[in-house]
């Protein structure tokens, strides 16, 4: 499923050989903002130019758009419906919780959904079928993907060490405390993280997964929800097929936040990987160790752009193109189906078809 047409002026002039800025609204800002998205877009002035900010504080939208020469509003309709924006970069939802994404979608503008959106409610609310009935571009903030470890790591399967063969890739997150309030974000965190996570090992195995096996451990402070969440995600049967791929996902949230050095303490690899002629050890964003025959291999990827600079230009390229280029809906919504069966296999536990139904 591609990126679809959308009528805009962000294209590169052949004649001119000049890059014209896409026009954006920024809606939300959320953890990210400081860190990624904020130097990102000063860096990539070439390419983006902020409309308007909308966050549910105005003070905060209009500290936020002081920053980029911009304007705050206060209603983020108006802000979409801006004859001038022609994408939105949607970083989190607040009160309004999808809202944005309908508006944008009705008045046909791109949309760019950070880590803090909860995507998951796009299908049952009937958002994905409208996104993709109406053909805008749309592209999810996996930012893993986009890592330079990743990417480098991607040439190393193609080049040196073949294609992998057991992928285990752990999240570790500080539980938060008893209290029922924040007891549902937990758990909406842990859920993004594991979406993120299933995005990441098919895109490193670059094959469509068969089927799904998981287990939950209930948390005692809360035991609607759980501290510790693990699936096994198979390509192939590895129990019949020697050339079966098979990757372990966890995400743990049983560490008290109060015990911040605990949390830090000898950090697992984002993720390891065993391929056909080597072992691959990868730190986010821009390290990784790998092993041969001859050896060991340190690689740091310093100089590479950085993972909020990568996305951008990648939504930049996409709504100029008018095609798919990484991530799009397609994929967004592969990724959810899985979680959403793996939500199946805890509850009949059993392994569950991603093809067919319970095996």
């Amino acid at each position: 499923m591609g990126f679809g047409t959308v009528e805009n002026r962000s294209r590169v002039d052949s004649k001119q050989g000049n890059m014209q800025k896409l026009r954006i609204a920024v809606i939300g800002l959320g953890s990210d903002w400081q860190h990624r998205y904020l130097p990102a877009l000063r860096s990539l002035r070439d390419r983006f130019g902020v409309v308007g900010v909308y966050h549910s504080v105005s003070a905060l939208a209009a500290a936020a758009a002081r920053e980029l020469d911009s304007v705050g509003y206060d209603s983020f309709r108006s802000l979409i419906s801006n004859p001038s924006v022609e994408a939105i970069l949607m970083l989190e939802d607040d009160w309004y919780q999808l809202q944005p994404l309908w508006v944008a979608c009705e008045a046909q503008k791109g949309i760019f959904c950070g880590s803090e959106v909860d995507i998951q409610g796009m299908s049952s609310s009937g958002l994905q079928e409208a996104i993709s009935s109406s053909g805008i571009p749309f592209m999810s903030g996996f930012s893993r993907r986009y890592a330079p470890a990743t990417l480098r790591f991607k040439e190393l399967i193609a080049t040196r060490l073949g294609r992998p063969r057991l992928l285990f890739c752990h999240r570790r997150l500080p539980s938060e405390p008893p209290d029922p309030a924040n007891s549902v974000s937990l758990e909406k965190q842990t859920n993004r993280e594991l979406l993120e996570l299933i995005d990441w090992c098919t895109y490193i195995v670059d094959e469509e997964p068969d089927w799904v096996q998981a287990i939950r451990h209930l948390s005692r402070p809360s035991p609607t929800n759980a501290d510790y969440q693990i699936l096994s995600l198979g390509f192939g049967d590895p129990e019949t097929d020697p050339n079966a791929i098979l990757a372990q996902i966890s995400c743990g949230a049983y560490i008290p936040s109060v015990w911040a050095e605990a949390i830090a303490f000898r950090p697992p690899a984002a993720v390891q990987v065993c391929c056909e002629k080597g072992l691959v050890f990868i730190d986010l964003p821009s390290t990784l160790v790998w092993f041969d025959d001859a050896g060991r291999h340190q690689e740091t990827l310093d100089t590479e752009l950085p993972i909020g600079q990568q996305m951008l230009i990648q939504f930049h390229r996409a709504v100029a193109s008018k095609v798919s280029l990484v991530s799009d809906l397609q994929e967004t919504n592969e990724a959810i189906r899985i979680l959403e069966k793996a939500k199946l296999s805890t509850q009949t536990h059993q392994r569950v078809s991603l093809r067919d139904g319970i095996l």
